[in-house]
């Protein structure tokens, strides 16, 4: 096993400088897990909205990877997505379907085919830059009081949040199933 495949050590490794490099493993981690709470899961239990619930499954994987193109924007252009008409088909994720499409229909490979190629670019840019950007104040209208670090953090806080918030929809999934 290489030191790119221990989930547990925590540390920077090429091409990432120490700090981005730590947080990229903690962002990864963050992903193995999301991954393994929705392993084998079909379209229809990606869907359910179970009683008591405003969200399948599928909502919030589309609103991880929603999440994490939002702040590609924000950190690496200085640009708000909610004006920007690329980014429109996203809305829908980004907003739990209170604006644009909600999410609905979708296979499991393509949402995480999804959280995968968005965080291939998310993890091109991070390489791009140094401990001393990841510090520094970002750049987004709205933020005056957020450094790049703290944004890229919240990334892995939300999924973090929205993985737990995966494995209670399973349960419930499974249980209305079982009768």
């Amino acid at each position: 096993m290489t030191d790119a495949q221990k989930p547990y050590f925590i540390r920077a490794l090429p091409p990432y400088s120490p700090h981005i490099g730590a947080l990229v493993q903690m962002m990864a981690y963050a992903r193995l897990t999301t991954v393994q709470a929705v392993e084998g899961m079909n379209g229809a239990e990606l869907d359910a909205v179970p009683p008591g619930f405003s969200n399948s499954v599928g909502m919030l994987l589309a609103h991880i990877a929603a999440t994490d193109r939002l702040y590609q924007a924000a950190s690496f252009e200085g640009r708000d997505i909610y004006d920007a008409p690329e980014y429109a088909p996203h809305l829908g994720a980004m907003t739990f379907g209170h604006s644009g499409e909600p999410v609905r229909g979708r296979t499991l490979e393509h949402l995480l085919s999804e959280l995968e190629n968005v965080r291939a670019h998310t993890l091109s840019q991070l390489a791009r830059r140094d401990d001393a950007w990841l510090a520094a104040a970002a750049q987004v209208p709205g933020f005056a009081d957020m450094n790049q670090h703290w944004a890229w953090f919240h990334v892995m806080e939300d999924e973090v949040s929205h993985r737990g918030q995966i494995r209670i929809l399973r349960r419930a999934i499974q249980q209305a199933a079982q009768g």
